[in-house]
């Protein structure tokens, strides 16, 4: 745990140094929200529903997970959705790009080629999301639009919010850099729904949620994948029973949470790696003998991965009126548009 994690998540005196710089950031992001609603920056309405799932803190907390259930709800469903990204890490030197699932992670970022390999959904990169928006209604006849962490990217408007916390909350509760937040508690009052990433066994839900009436989300894991030879899977109590020394490893907002998972499956983990979220993984970083690492960090090394690397795949579980609700509201948006 670096300081800055320590600073937001634990507390620590020197905190106070950067109230100064939260105030600036305080006052920017306020403005930048109410010349969006005052109409001075401009706001683009695409043609079609669109659904934002992002976040009030920094970092990762289940929001790609939260994506990729809700793309094929809605695919089985009827809806043609498509998604669009600001593709963290991506090299791509044209927007809108598509993403291709054969395509690299250094050219698309981890995320978008997560979601386009796992749903088989039109995927965009764009930092520009009305554009990216766009692209995926003429190119790809999009009817639905999932804008992924793309709750503060206000220039592309929203018909539903959904906000995804997972068990560190907002830890010291300040806006950056002094604390984890992008904006301030008060926003959760003004989304459609929060869903409460418990992990991979049930826990209660925290007081500060609980007058929100959150929506609990479960994270199922599957049987482990080998990352060069997708057609190789084995259970994780199989792989238990075989191997001694196995290292796990992960580049996700809280990687104590993917550790915990293996944990409670019954595997010893004797190496544990916590990398930053987003982080290029290089040979270096990959540790000989078996590794079990995150899907996300999967997409990023199966060309550098040893042959006995495995990945984890999670699907989200969220209770069905959660999606029987989402698909009420869409159609009702469909036929105003």
């Amino acid at each position: 745990m670096n300081w800055i994690t320590r600073m937001w998540y634990q507390g620590a005196w020197y905190q106070w140094l950067f109230l100064p710089l939260s105030v600036v950031f305080a006052v920017i992001s306020g403005l930048r929200r109410w010349f969006f609603q005052r109409g001075w920056f401009k706001q683009t309405r695409v043609g079609v529903p669109v659904i934002v799932v992002g976040n009030i803190s920094v970092g990762g907390n289940g929001k790609t997970p939260v994506v990729v259930a809700l793309c094929d709800a809605l695919k089985k469903s009827g809806f043609r959705v498509g998604v669009v990204s600001r593709g963290y890490g991506a090299k791509a030197t044209h927007f809108p790009f598509d993403v291709n699932p054969d395509l690299s992670s250094d050219m698309t970022g981890d995320e978008p080629l997560l979601i386009a390999r796992r749903c088989g959904v039109p995927v965009v990169i764009d930092p520009v999301r009305p554009r990216g928006a766009n692209h995926l209604i003429s190119q790809h006849q999009c009817d639905v639009i999932i804008s992924d962490d793309g709750l503060q990217h206000y220039a592309l408007a929203r018909d539903i919010e959904l906000v995804v916390v997972d068990g560190r909350l907002f830890g010291n509760g300040k806006l950056m850099p002094m604390g984890p937040l992008r904006e301030g508690m008060w926003r959760l009052s003004a989304v459609d729904a929060i869903i409460f990433n418990q992990g991979s066994a049930e826990v209660n839900i925290p007081a500060e949620l609980s007058r929100f009436n959150p929506i609990p989300m479960r994270f199922t894991p599957g049987d482990l994948i080998n990352v060069k030879h997708s057609e190789m899977q084995i259970q994780v109590s199989e792989l238990a029973l075989r191997n001694q020394h196995i290292s796990a490893m992960a580049g996700i907002g809280d990687p104590q949470r993917f550790f915990t998972q293996l944990a409670q499956m019954g595997l010893t983990v004797s190496n544990t790696i916590a990398l930053p979220d987003h982080h290029a993984i290089t040979i270096a970083d990959i540790p000989a003998g078996t590794v079990i690492m995150t899907e996300k960090d999967a997409v990023k090394v199966s060309n550098i991965a040893h042959d006995d690397c495995w990945y984890q795949p999670v699907s989200a579980s969220m209770p069905d009126d959660f999606y029987t609700n989402i698909i009420e509201q869409l159609r009702r948006l469909m036929q105003r548009h």
